[in-house]
């Protein structure tokens, strides 16, 4: 049974092309199903967080996180959070498992390099980018182009970081530039970007945060850009070291590691779920509208315990995100990124034949640069490196 506020399947606004209802699914499970068995999911496999993919040099490993470990971790604290606050625990998991379907090869590192050569073309967004793959990019169906992912879902995507307009005083969206591929799903079906996302939307946007910051602790201690002294110096982090020694005093050095940094992911999950809790409380929401409508999100940590993570974040910046070794390495997979785009720009026919016919009906180079994009956008680390390999030898 879920909560007034939450999102009920027979109140979806369905999809873009109608559908017959499944029997056994509801809407949102089927969303779920359809992301996991996209071509763009599996390819999350070989994507990478922060360390990038490559052949035997340093950061290789089973051990590290890629977008697809990443995003199961988020599904997984989407619906353990939905759960506990009577949400829809399929459309929160639908949006989490669709969260970084747009991420490009090579992280936030890729990201940037494509929103600077996409700057006079209509930007680059990863968000937007996943809109797009999902009501384009995916080719498997007969009746439509997509996976025809129901309006919550989409509006998941979209919005899970919170609304994209600006409102003005009674409430009506203020115009403002979007990301070209954004732009074009709201102008078929209007996503109302002005407002909140669903709750459970917002439960996956605050479970990528509590995933994130937990498995890059983990990661940056396994590639020992720093130690488990210098994180016990940290809020949150070292009282649950200084925990676990006093419950588990001689432990090994690994189990340590995990039994603390577990409840570092603890108080994350439980501080979410109070916080939302005490608000939902006190506001009384009666419809998943009324979340939609409010000044700000339902979700979301407190206050103590935000200022907490901010010192986190800014340990892993200087010592993790920014390490010397991390930044060669970012400086190495621009150059790659630099090098293609333009070529296949200047050279389409370096391109698959299926990309080749796609520029050929492209009617100017803004189109033709989004092409392009799709096509780098939607590369694995490793294909990226084999084929920069192949068109720029040494």
């Amino acid at each position: 049974m879920t909560a007034p506020y939450a999102c009920q399947p027979q109140d979806s606004r369905g999809r873009l092309w109608p559908e017959r209802m499944s029997t056994f699914r509801s809407p949102w499970q089927r969303d779920r199903d359809r992301i996991i068995h996209s071509s763009a999911f599996r390819r999350l496999k070989h994507k990478t967080q922060v360390f990038v993919e490559h052949d035997g040099k340093e950061y290789r490993g089973d051990y590290f996180r890629t977008r697809l470990t990443h995003t199961i971790e988020v599904a997984q604290v989407a619906r353990t959070i939905a759960g506990a606050l009577d949400l829809n625990t399929d459309l929160a998991e639908a949006v989490a498992l669709a969260h970084d379907l747009g991420h490009p090869p090579f992280g936030h590192t890729g990201e940037d390099a494509l929103a600077a050569l996409m700057e006079p073309f209509g930007g680059f967004d990863h968000n937007a980018q996943a809109l797009r793959i999902v009501t384009r990019l995916e080719r498997h169906y007969a009746d439509f182009d997509g996976l025809n992912l129901t309006w919550e879902t989409l509006e998941g995507i979209a919005k899970h970081n919170g609304p994209i307009l600006d409102r003005n005083d009674a409430g009506d969206p203020l115009p403002a530039p979007l990301p070209y591929a954004l732009a074009e799903v709201d102008a078929a079906w209007d996503l109302e970007l002005h407002t909140n996302a669903s709750a459970e939307a917002q439960v996956a946007a605050v479970a990528d945060d509590v995933a994130y910051n937990h498995h890059d602790l983990h990661d940056g201690l396994r590639a020992e850009l720093f130690t488990e002294e210098e994180l016990a110096e940290l809020p949150v982090i070292g009282p649950a070291f200084a925990e676990v020694d006093r419950l588990h005093p001689g432990l090994d050095r690994m189990r340590r590691r995990h039994e603390a940094l577990r409840r570092v992911f603890g108080v994350m999950v439980e501080d979410v779920i109070a916080v939302a809790e005490n608000r939902l409380a006190g506001l009384q929401p009666q419809s998943a509208q009324e979340i939609r409508d409010m000044e700000g999100p339902i979700i979301r940590f407190s206050k103590p315990l935000y200022q907490n993570i901010k010192a986190i974040k800014s340990f892993l910046f200087q010592r993790m995100y920014r390490a010397p070794s991390v930044v060669d390495e970012r400086h190495r997979v621009t150059k790659i990124v630099n090098d293609m785009f333009p070529l296949f720009m200047k050279d389409p026919a370096k391109m698959p034949e299926s990309w080749q016919r796609a520029i050929l009906l492209a009617g100017d180079e803004t189109d033709r640069a989004r092409i392009v994009l799709d096509y780098v956008a939607g590369m694995t680390d490793r294909y990226a490196i084999a084929e920069h390999q192949r068109l720029f030898p040494e």
